[in-house]
């Protein structure tokens, strides 16, 4: 296992990330502890010290495991949680980015990991009411407080992180150090506007459905339209994740096997692979798992090269046209306009201002 840089911060997180949504059998998707500790322990075992969790995750279940697994060394382990997901269904309150419900959902994350502090704190998802010097504010108090280390983000436009990044750094507020989003082979968006802010503003990037909802592993391969369909359903419904099973993905996967067979590895470990091959920003898939074997394959990721050719060949299956006005920015008649005869004569790799 080798270590990354969490954005701007100095903080040391595992190349790969441990989910822990599957910690507890709540949501009917998870294990029980015992095989959650196996979990655990392989993680830890490999070298990982990077725990993603949310106060919501099996009703609160997957925050008290993980407490109690880093009780015994919890200065080595870097815990990530999340609030603004509903937890009360009949109480208006206990929802959203606000500054009452960050205060009461850190609170009880905190007495269920049973420790002082967490290391990073996502805002789970924008909810569109709160304002965002309200969030930022309220964030900050938190870092001030020393219950929280660094502050960060997840399934939000990229215009409102860099609204709320601006904001902080203008009035000397924590800004966000870490980005969550979806991203894998099969979807791929996320390098339109949302990866490019990340690499901009040196955003640790931490990368949900990596394996494209189980699609990648090849398992729906040879099943008429109406057997995938139904095959989605379930996953959807079990997972809680958005997935759809067309051609294109059928083409990604098959080429995603294909490369997978020459390098002698799995299509799950291979598409784990291709996310951390990703570079400017650097990123960190996030890996659950049920079994402790299923995490023994995921970690296999970690010993997966690939050619430049199977690279290009992956990226040219799965690439997207990136829409205006990045398509237009990139055409050649455009950058002439821009820059003259100098269009590739001008080396400008830099972050940020």
């Amino acid at each position: 296992m080798r270590y990354k840089l969490f954005g701007a911060s100095g903080l040391r997180v595992s190349e790969l990330c441990l989910g822990c949504m599957t910690f507890g059998e709540e949501w009917g998707s998870g294990v029980d502890k015992a095989e959650s500790r196996k979990v655990f322990d392989t993680f830890a075992e490999a070298g990982g010290n990077f725990l993603d969790t949310a106060n919501l995750y099996t009703e609160g279940t997957s925050e008290t495991y993980v407490g109690e697994f880093i009780a015994a060394e919890r200065e080595r382990f870097v815990v990530a949680t999340k609030y603004s997901l509903s937890t009360r269904h009949d109480d208006p309150n206990a929802a959203g980015m606000h500054r009452k419900n960050l205060v009461q959902s850190l609170e009880s994350s905190l007495r269920r990991l049973d420790t002082e502090y967490v290391d990073i704190l996502y805002v789970h998802a924008w909810d569109g009411l709160a304002r965002v010097h309200e969030v930022m504010r309220a964030l900050d108090d938190q870092v001030r407080l020393g219950k929280v280390l660094h502050v960060a983000v997840s399934d939000t436009p990229a215009w409102l992180v860099a609204r709320a990044n601006t904001m902080a750094q203008d009035r000397g507020w924590t800004p966000f150090t870490g980005l969550q989003l979806k991203y894998s082979l099969l979807e791929r968006t996320p390098e339109r506007d949302l990866l490019p802010m990340a690499r901009y503003m040196d955003l640790a990037v931490t990368t949900w459905g990596s394996l494209g909802g189980g699609q990648l592993s090849g398992k729906y391969l040879g099943r008429d339209a109406g057997q995938r369909r139904r095959a989605d359903e379930v996953d959807t419904r079990r997972r809680g994740i958005d997935a759809q099973v067309d051609d294109r993905s059928e083409c990604i996967t098959r080429e995603l096997i294909d490369v997978a067979e020459q390098i002698g590895c799995t299509p799950n470990q291979a598409a784990l692979a291709w996310v951390k091959a990703r570079s400017a920003p650097l990123m960190i898939p996030i890996v659950g798992a049920r079994t402790a074997d299923q995490l023994r394959e995921n970690l296999g990721c970690l010993e997966v090269t690939f050619t430049t050719e199977q690279l290009e060949g992956l990226s040219e299956v799965s690439a997207i046209d990136l829409g205006f006005p990045h398509e237009f920015l990139r055409k050649d008649s455009t950058r002439t306009v821009l820059h003259g005869e100098f269009a590739d004569r001008i080396d400008a790799e830099r972050r940020g201002d």
